[in-house]
């Protein structure tokens, strides 16, 4: 039988979530990297896929020799089973599987799981303890509860692309499934959440998470509203500062071989050091009043002295007055980093279709409880057997049923 680790190795013993029982019926994205970051730690997670052609995720990104390489990073740590929804055979075993788990994790439909009595009150009333979280476009308890729902329309609509990009250009959305991994880590604190009352709460009577990909992004913008409220203030894009943020100088500047490199400074003292360093009067500075007037000159000062020196000299010149800086690094820069390296951000995975594999790896890191990467994504319905028969007991008879009239695939 395959553990979400391999088996007798100190991960396996120590993962921080190893025991915890988890069952997917999501795709993509928020769903399933929920479930991934849960897996990374340790849980056992059952990945629910359509026999036909599996998570859409398999065929997302780019590919390789025909082979997609995101799902190899996404579908990571778990087990793959195929299972037809559709069918009530499909269904009825989908309900075993939630019997058995400790938590259940979907982004389908809410009318969907109404039809195919998978909702929270059937799976409630089916296990008791169990917790799930339901991820939707606009969620459940709204009159938009079924309209389809996708991470850029949640961006959309948290306020954040609105805000993002320069003042005489267009909204600009951020260039990866922003809405859809904010989603899968606030879904994935919400689980840790719940699962603390029922391993602490003996008359823990399950928990529904009932969360929308536009509320995860807005959440995260804590001063929009307030400000709103207060003031009347709608906060509009200022390019690489921070709208409602006056006292302080973000942005990013080129040094004379193009590189890029962004400056930070929310402190007054910082912003000071910034002065100095490109030889403003301090004095124009001296409150955090005085910041928001003098700021204009200050970063065409910035830019003016970046562009005279070389990346290296800036960054040097930066380090000794005081200012915060760095690179804007592109993936070649961040995979030859010295600090990535040191911190073991990235890691080589035997993969069955590509040999060594690089990707991320497991953060966050727990020394004492930590989480490993025991296989790259697995191959649709790798895992059927071992699930249906050692999970749920099936018979081999059964299997044999199952699979004949096409409820598990071939």
């Amino acid at each position: 039988m395959t553990t979400p680790f391999p088996p007798g190795s100190s991960s396996q013993a120590k993962a921080a979530l190893s025991g915890l029982k988890v069952v997917e019926f999501a795709q993509l994205v928020a769903g399933p990297l929920a479930g991934t970051l849960l897996a990374d730690l340790g849980a056992d997670v059952i990945h629910v896929e359509d026999p036909g052609r599996g998570d859409s995720g398999r065929r997302t990104g780019m590919a390789k020799d025909g082979t997609y390489l995101w799902w190899k990073v996404l579908g990571r740590n778990k087990r793959s089973v195929t299972l037809d929804l559709r069918k009530p055979e499909g269904q009825e075993i989908a309900r075993q599987l939630a019997a058995w788990a400790d938590v259940v994790i979907t982004n389908m439909r809410p009318g969907t799981l109404d039809g195919w009595n998978l909702n929270w009150e059937s799976l409630h009333a089916l296990n008791p303890r169990l917790v799930m979280l339901q991820v939707s476009g606009y969620g459940e308890v709204t009159t938009l509860r079924n309209a389809p729902g996708y991470g850029k329309v949640g961006e959309a609509r948290s306020g954040v692309v609105y805000i993002t990009g320069f003042p005489d250009g267009p909204p600009v959305h951020t260039g990866f499934s922003h809405a859809d991994t904010v989603t899968a880590l606030m879904g994935a604190f919400a689980v840790q959440a719940a699962v603390y009352r029922q391993a602490t709460d003996p008359a823990f009577d399950g928990e529904w998470i009932d969360l929308a990909i536009d509320e995860t992004l807005f959440r995260l913008i804590e001063w929009q509203v307030v400000h709103f409220d207060q003031l009347g203030v709608i906060a509009e894009r200022i390019g690489n500062g921070i709208p409602g943020a006056p006292g302080a100088v973000v942005n990013a500047f080129q040094s004379a071989e193009g590189r890029w490199i962004t400056v930070t400074s929310g402190t007054l003292r910082s912003i000071q050091n910034i002065a100095i360093l490109v030889g403003m009067p301090v004095e124009l500075f001296a409150s955090e009043e005085l910041v928001g007037p003098n700021r204009p000159e200050l970063e065409q000062r910035m830019g003016d002295w970046m562009a005279q020196r070389s990346t290296e000299e800036c960054l040097k010149g930066m380090e000794h007055a005081g200012v915060v800086a760095a690179p804007i690094m592109n993936v070649a820069d961040i995979v030859a980093d010295p600090t990535y390296a040191e911190r073991g951000n990235i890691v080589t995975v035997e993969d069955p279709d590509f040999g060594p594999l690089r990707m991320q790896g497991v953060i966050p890191r727990l020394h004492n409880h930590r989480g490993d990467i025991w296989q790259t994504a697995p191959s649709l319905g790798q895992h059927n057997d071992e699930v249906y028969g050692e999970v749920l007991r099936l018979s081999a008879e059964r299997l044999a049923d199952l699979r004949a009239s096409g409820i598990i695939g071939e």
